[in-house]
């Protein structure tokens, strides 16, 4: 018996063609999607959960309060000393290590010299993280001050194998450092990345700030391993008034959160938890889903129109003595056979198509055939698709009886399966009108945050760090690039332009109020030329100028600073600024320093001879390769032992747009998959529509019936679902669109022409997509489709 079924179902397949075609495509695409959607949202909810000790692993946060004890914002970064005092205070931390931002470290073996991302980390990082050790010891690797970690791709760079063991490196060209491990390639995934590790001993030793305890200062990220059966929320409540009862100043309070958490859920506000990360995974997992139910509704509209070409089969089956069983066998094998070559289909589809998905994103996935979950994944969605897909033909269509089968045709019309199909298609395209609305707004958003105003001019605008022999060499370099013509303005400062950086509280000027002091102002340094090298705007007074010998205690005010101070005549005022009063020499319009969706923080820039970066400012009237070119030789000769690494600033600017960029991209990308396989299916049930009504179609054009007439009748049933779709989705689409829109304080609006493009586009769409079936309808010779009659 199931040789025979198998052999109908074949045939039938065979025998349909353009539909089984239009099933198979519209299923392999739909699964290619729903699997690409999910890797990346397995991806995204990996992130840190690579490790043995990972759900033990807990990040010290700081919320900082107002005078009021209220939270005023969270901060991820804390004490040089908080370590320390936890271990000592409280029996829960086992242990912990601190670490620093990961920077571009110069790391040489007197051949080949480079750029490493590198951290300082305590020697314990290494027992948080179980890292792959190809050689050396994880308990020791970093028990020497002089010692050094490199990845696998970073030994190769650097030595050209991975046998690197008790080998010598430079480091930042000051000290040499001994390679005491190797380890496998990091995930893209994790937090706290790295090509290379050293040691928090030798930052101290290099440097003579991290030294100093500091409860003041917030520049390090503290994560820590409590033990096992440790309550954090009453680990928490313990940890109330933790800072206050080391440094009386600080109004704010530690508390811990777990890592496998950090990136999915590190939005806070009040000092709770508001989500982030996750948000963008559960939308793609909706999208996910949302493509695979559209596939589903192609087959199941297609299955179930095509099946009432099949009436006299079932009859005689049923006269035959076939039981309902059997039927209910038949159509269900017809449809795990379409989805069993759909999903083997789609297997191929998703090997080539990740590779390029990858590139797409800047991510590292991949479909692993040795994990069982995978296989699991499409033993369920062959199971699930095929069940779902084949259920309503195969019951309903199971149950006429043989009268009503033996009929020339089974009436769906007096049934229930048009309206079913229709309610079907109607979900199909509503879901489909919810992405262009999706897709529509997320540029427009992204336009929106690119097109503010950034308070400087980035075009032109680029930076190398201040590093090895410039520091020194820093005006002798400044002179050399002026006269070469390749810039026309060089200026030094603690950070980037593109990037907040540091923050400063405690600010004291005449008329403050005592919360005052909680208010967090930007701040960078710098010395002389910087507003006019950026191209800030200063709204009042001047830059620091070398005709002043007080400028070196001066400052400069933003626009929003000025308006928290409440200063009326801010040139000339005195503030404490540090513990030192500075004059007010200058007021700037405010500056895009922090994520572009928020609103501008005050901010201060001050005089200090305090430098990570040069900012240099091209030369329009040279071309970008010639001015490059002289800055990398000019810049090569005065610190020759590191390589010479420029960044534009508006490249620098587009990284913040990463999330949204990704998001925009996939909502393009899935939302024109998603539309498509909506109009295979559109387009398979049009043309079997005009296929089961030609015999009309010929009688109404003897009668003399237009071809633009014939054509809007099979349209019409076809646009008013698609109309109805359009009614009912449009409001859902504002409904989450503005949910989404919430969560920027800067955000574009929902004008109503997104709306009505997205109607038009749906509707144009739709026309297109079946007006070559009706044309082709219309255009059937009357006599051929009616001579048999």
């Amino acid at each position: 018996m199931f040789r025979l079924n198998l052999k109908i179902a074949l045939r039938s397949l065979f025998r349909n063609k353009v539909y089984a075609a239009i099933n198979i495509g519209g299923l392999a695409i739909g699964l290619t999607s729903c699997l690409l959607l999910l890797l990346y949202a397995g991806y995204e909810w990996g992130y840190d959960r690579q490790f043995k000790n990972s759900p033990h692993i807990y990040q010290a946060m700081i919320n900082l309060n107002d005078q009021k004890g209220e939270v005023i914002r969270t901060i991820n970064q804390s004490q040089n000393v908080m370590l320390a005092a936890l271990k000592e205070e409280f029996s829960e931390v086992l242990y912990g290590a601190r670490i620093t931002d990961v920077y571009k470290r110069l790391v040489a073996n007197g051949q080949e010299s480079l750029k490493l991302d590198s951290r300082y980390v305590d020697p314990d990082f290494l027992k948080l993280f179980d890292y792959h050790f190809i050689s050396g010891n994880p308990t020791k690797a970093l028990n020497d001050p002089n010692s050094i970690v490199l990845t696998e791709t970073a030994a190769k760079r650097i030595f050209g194998t991975t046998d690197v063991l008790n080998q010598k490196v430079r480091f930042e060209n000051q000290v040499d450092l001994k390679v005491t491990g190797v380890i496998k390639d990091l995930p893209t995934n994790i937090t706290y990345g790295f090509e290379s590790l050293t040691t928090f001993t030798l930052y101290e030793n290099l440097n003579q700030w991290p030294k100093k305890p500091n409860w003041g200062s917030h520049d390090y990220y503290t994560l820590i391993k409590l033990n096992e059966n440790t309550d954090i929320e009453a680990f928490n409540i313990k940890l109330k008034g933790f800072v206050g009862k080391h440094f009386a100043a600080a109004k704010e309070d530690v508390f811990i959160y777990p890592l496998i958490k950090l990136h999915l859920y590190g939005t806070f506000l009040n000092g709770k938890s508001i989500g982030g990360n996750i948000r963008q995974v559960q939308l793609f997992v909706g999208l996910a889903i949302g493509i695979l139910l559209i596939a589903c509704i192609n087959f199941m509209n297609l299955a179930t129109a095509s099946t009432q070409g099949r009436a006299k089969e079932i009859g005689v089956k049923k006269t035959m003595g076939a039981s309902r069983s059997n039927l209910v066998f038949q159509f269900m094998l017809e449809s795990f056979i379409l989805t069993l070559i759909g999903i083997l289909l789609s297997i191929i589809l998703l090997e080539f198509s990740l590779p390029m998905f990858n590139r797409l994103l800047g991510i590292e996935i991949v479909f692993d055939y040795l994990n069982p979950t995978n296989w699991i994944l499409i033993f369920s969605v062959l199971v699930i698709t095929g069940f779902i897909s084949g259920s309503y033909p195969s019951f309903y269509l199971s149950g006429f009886n043989v009268i009503q089968s033996l009929k020339k045709s089974l009436n769906f019309k007096k049934g229930y399966a048009l309206t079913f199909r229709q309610v079907l298609v109607v979900i199909q395209f509503g879901f489909s009108v919810v992405l262009i609305v999706a897709t529509i707004t997320i540029y427009k958003q992204i336009q929106f945050i690119k097109n503010m105003p950034l308070g400087y001019r980035s075009n032109g605008l680029l930076e190398v760090a201040h590093e090895g022999l410039l520091y020194e060499k820093f005006n002798l370099l400044k002179t050399r690039l002026l006269s070469s013509g390749a810039v026309v303005g060089v200026t030094q400062s603690s950070g980037s332009i593109s990037n907040k950086n540091s923050s400063v509280r405690g600010l004291g000027w005449v008329g403050m109020s005592e919360s005052d002091k909680m208010i967090d102002f930007d701040q960078i340094y710098t010395t002389y030329d910087f507003t006019k090298t950026v191209k800030i705007r200063l709204l009042a007074g001047r830059d620091f100028d070398r005709k002043f010998a007080s400028d070196t205690a001066a400052i400069l005010l933003s626009k929003k600073a000025v308006e928290v101070m409440h200063l009326k005549r801010p040139v000339g005022t005195s503030i404490v600024y540090q513990g030192t009063k500075r004059n007010v020499v200058g007021v700037f319009d405010d500056i895009v320093w922090d994520n572009p969706s928020k609103v501008a923080a005050p901010m201060v820039i001050a005089y200090a001879d305090i430098s990570d970066v040069i900012t240099m400012r091209l030369n329009p009237d040279k071309s970008l390769s010639e001015s490059t070119s002289i800055i990398n030789k000019l810049v090569k000769e005065l610190n020759p032992n590191f390589p010479v690494e420029i960044k534009f600033i508006d490249g620098l600017n587009e990284i913040k747009l990463k999330n949204e960029k990704i998001l925009g991209t996939l909502a393009n990308l899935f939302g024109c998959l998603a539309i498509f396989i909506s109009c295979l299916g559109l387009f398979g049930l049009s043309s079997f529509s005009t296929a089961q009504r030609i015999k009309e179609v010929s009688i109404r054009k003897i009668l003399g019936a237009s071809i633009t007439e014939l054509m809007t009748l099979l349209s019409l049933s076809f646009l008013k679902l698609i109309f109805i779709a359009i009614v009912i989705a449009l409001p859902v689409a504002y409904y989450i669109m503005n949910n989404w829109l919430m969560h920027f304080e800067l955000r574009t609006s929902l004008n109503l022409w997104v709306f009505m493009a997205t109607a038009t586009l749906t509707l144009v769409i739709s026309i297109l997509t079946i007006t070559w079936q009706t044309y082709r309808a219309a255009k059937t010779n009357a006599v051929d489709a009616l001579k048999y009659e």
